[in-house]
C-alpha cells in the first residue's frame, strides 16, 4: 500500500526521522531502510559523504563506521522533476506530490495529538518552521509568486534535518 508521504514528512519533522533514519543511523541502517538507486558524493580530504537519492539526500560522517548527521528532502526537485519520485514510490512505498503547500503540511501536523512547537524565521524569500525539539526545519516559498509549472508562494521547498 502506498503511504502519503504527507503523514511520513509530518512523522518526520516530529521525530526527527525519515524513514526511521535519523541523526546517528548508521550506513547500514540507511541501505536496510531506502534501498533504491542512488549516488554517494564523497568529500576528498574529508570523512564526509553525501548519499544522494535524487530528492532524499543524507549527509554521513565516517569515524568507526559511516552515520547519519543530517538529511534532507528536496521536494523543489520534484516540481520540474516528477518522474525522481517514481522510484522512492517503489522502495519506499511512498507517493511523493509534485508539489506540497505549507498549509497542507502545517494541517497534518494540527492533526497530530501533540504537534511540534514550531518557531517561524522569515528569511525573505523563504520562512523557516523549525521544530527545535527534534532539529528539523522546513523551507517553505515565500516570494510572492504563482505556480507556474515551478514552486509558487506557499510551497515547501525543503524539509532538513539536522
Amino acid at each position: 500500500m502506498v503511504v502519503s508521504a504527507l503523514k511520513l514528512i509530518a512523522s518526520c519533522i516530529t521525530s526527527g526521522r525519515l524513514h526511521g533514519i535519523g541523526i546517528g543511523s548508521t550506513l547500514g541502517e540507511l541501505q536496510q531502510a531506502i534501498n533504491c538507486e542512488f549516488v554517494d558524493v564523497v568529500n576528498e580530504g574529508s570523512d564526509s559523504m553525501r548519499r544522494d537519492y535524487g530528492f532524499i539526500e543524507f549527509y554521513l560522517n565516517s569515524g568507526q563506521n559511516w552515520t547519519v548527521s543530517g538529511g534532507s528532502i528536496e521536494l523543489h526537485r520534484l516540481a520540474a522533476r516528477p518522474h525522481m519520485a517514481d522510484r522512492c514510490r517503489i522502495a519506499m512505498r511512498e507517493d511523493f506530490p509534485q508539489y506540497l503547500t505549507w498549509d497542507e503540511l502545517y494541517g497534518e501536523l494540527c492533526k497530530l495529538p501533540y504537534p511540534p512547537v514550531l518557531q517561524k524565521i522569515d528569511q525573505g524569500d523563504f520562512l523557516e518552521y523549525r521544530a527545535s525539539a527534534t532539529r528539523v526545519s522546513v523551507l517553505v516559498n515565500n516570494d510572492h509568486e504563482e505556480r507556474d509549472g515551478w514552486l509558487g508562494h506557499g510551497d515547501v521547498w525543503s524539509v532538513s534535518l539536522g
